[in-house]
């Protein structure tokens, strides 16, 4: 497998004034051999010399900041140079930049199946960044293209290893625990990367949602968990509440119920507790047993 060799190259400045400084000296003997009558030896040798000094300005190159300059000499990869500013290197090297910055991209909503096999849409956003530019430029064909197909076929194999939602002993959700998926979705598109020298910095879900065919009765089943949840809290709450009254009346005195009123008091309590509605008191005004 290709791997980056960094090199460095020569300051791109120095060369310049130099080459330009020599074809200027050269242009100056040239004329100086048309003003003496020059042998055609004279004239044929300093227009090879000038040839050469231009030609030796064709290994001038700029490496922007955050960019890299990946060098080839006849299709062989020799090194890239990172060191930015104006350059010098071989003309007979091909250079081919390489952006280094921090890039993002968005998946399209892609409809997949949960663990559940319930239809959902979901999409990504992933953030990268070339880190190896020799995997990148000739490892795969297409860096940028190899990224976004690599980073939807992931999230499409990690929708379906999680249900939509909590429910029938599920520990990890979609929708309940982001950060979890989210460190799951970054392994994922990581591994099928690596082979591309980019490294995945972050990955989040930016849309989750149930399919439209099936969102009408996926929510109609989550509005029924909230109300058992709601119902199961208010019992639970109640049964405390009714438990502590019948605990401080026996304490402290204040009525003695025998098991016939205590199941009476407690079937009241219960109902005034858990009902929808607010309760209409009615009032005893004869015995207590009466």
């Amino acid at each position: 497998m290709i791997r980056e060799i960094e090199t460095r190259t020569q300051s791109g400045l120095g060369m310049l004034l130099g080459l330009l400084g020599a074809i200027a000296v050269c242009i100056y003997l040239v004329i100086l051999a048309a003003q003496n009558d020059g042998g055609p030896v004279t004239f044929v040798s300093l227009g090879l010399l000038i040839f050469v000094l231009f030609f030796l300005l064709g290994g001038l190159f700029m490496v922007q900041p955050n960019t890299a300059m990946a060098l080839q000499f006849f299709g062989r990869y020799v090194g890239t140079s990172k060191e930015e500013g104006l350059r010098w290197a071989n003309p007979f090297f091909s250079k081919k930049p390489v952006s280094l910055r921090v890039r993002n991209f968005e998946s399209s909503k892609l409809k997949v199946n949960d663990l559940d096999g319930s239809p959902i849409e979901i999409a990504a956003v992933v953030v990268w960044q070339v880190t190896d530019t020799s995997q990148a430029l000739f490892q795969v064909d297409d860096y940028e293209s190899f990224v976004h197909i690599q980073s939807e076929s992931a999230l499409r194999q990690m929708a379906t290893s999680y249900p939509y939602d909590l429910h029938d002993g599920a520990t990890v959700a979609l929708r309940s625990h982001g950060q979890e998926i989210s460190e799951h979705l970054q392994q994922e598109i990581q591994e099928r990367l690596s082979q591309a020298g980019v490294k995945v910095l972050e990955s989040r879900i930016t849309h989750l949602a149930y399919a439209p065919e099936i969102a009408g009765a996926m929510l109609r089943r989550q509005q029924a968990n909230a109300v058992i949840a709601a119902r199961t809290r208010i019992v639970e709450g109640a049964v405390s509440m009714v438990e502590m009254a019948l605990d401080q009346l026996a304490k402290r005195g204040v009525v003695e119920l025998d098991e016939e009123r205590k199941a009476a008091m407690v079937s009241n309590l219960l109902v005034v507790l858990c009902s929808e509605n607010e309760a209409q008191p009615v009032l005893n005004a004869g015995s207590l047993y009466g």
